[in-house]
């Protein structure tokens, strides 16, 4: 079954979001609305959208602001929404990040085209290479090379001893597909570890503490079973 994708609708009128919604949802997308910029970076956590619709004129942190953060932390695609149609606001906008700019008022089917547009373009850097000189997995803010043993995570080298590496590795290889403790540990640490699955529990808690979960992918409990690294669409 294919996952819906998710939209986050950000906009202080509570009527507007609403209208917007039902519109996205009738095709098909999953939405969540928030009315204020202060709301949106916990949602980045909670919902992981594939798109954010942000309102320029939000009470407190405005749209600009907003931008600012997201772009810092997420990859994710973003189409301001306003009623300002100066040029210099457009501008702006997109020198922030912003991936496209619509005005308010605006037509329903246009808003619905122009946010597929966009979720077209976008495509999350998602890279598996097994090839005999170079063994590397690649995600938004994550590179984790086997070759030369080297992870970096937001634009920075993380130290790991080698079998943390070779886990984080493996799980990152198979993007969700879940794997038991007593698979991982035959597969990085060999026959001899066999039962002691507390290994792969101390080894996840260590990565955890290095790599933070992203808006895109994350480590993930499976209760009872194992684990996974799992990415959103």
């Amino acid at each position: 079954m294919v996952s819906k994708q998710r939209i986050l609708i950000v906009d202080d009128d509570n009527n507007i979001a609403e209208l917007i919604s039902l519109y996205l949802l009738k095709e098909c997308f999953e939405t969540m609305i928030v009315n204020d910029g202060e709301s949106v970076l916990p949602a980045m956590d909670t919902f992981a959208p594939n798109l954010i619709l942000l309102d320029i004129m939000l009470p407190g942190m405005d749209g600009y602001q907003v931008c600012r953060e997201v772009r810092a932390k997420y990859p994710v695609p973003i189409i301001m929404l306003s009623a300002k149609g100066e040029v210099f606001d457009k501008v702006l906008g997109l020198e922030l990040g912003a991936d496209d700019y619509i005005e308010k008022p605006f037509d329903s089917k246009e808003l619905v085209a122009r946010a597929k547009a966009v979720l077209r373009r976008y495509k999350p850097a998602t890279t598996v290479s097994e090839n005999s000189n170079d063994k590397y997995v690649e995600y938004a803010d994550l590179t984790i090379n086997l070759t030369n043993y080297s992870v970096v995570y937001m634009g920075r080298t993380v130290e790991m001893p080698p079998k943390e590496l070779e886990l984080l590795y493996f799980l990152a290889s198979s993007p969700n597909h879940v794997f038991t403790r007593e698979q991982l540990l035959d597969q990085i640490w060999g026959y001899e570890y066999i039962g002691d699955t507390r290994t792969v529990d101390v080894h996840i808690k260590r990565l955890r503490e290095k790599i933070k979960d992203h808006g895109n992918w994350k480590i993930t409990t499976i209760w009872g079973i194992g684990y996974k690294f799992e990415v959103r669409n």
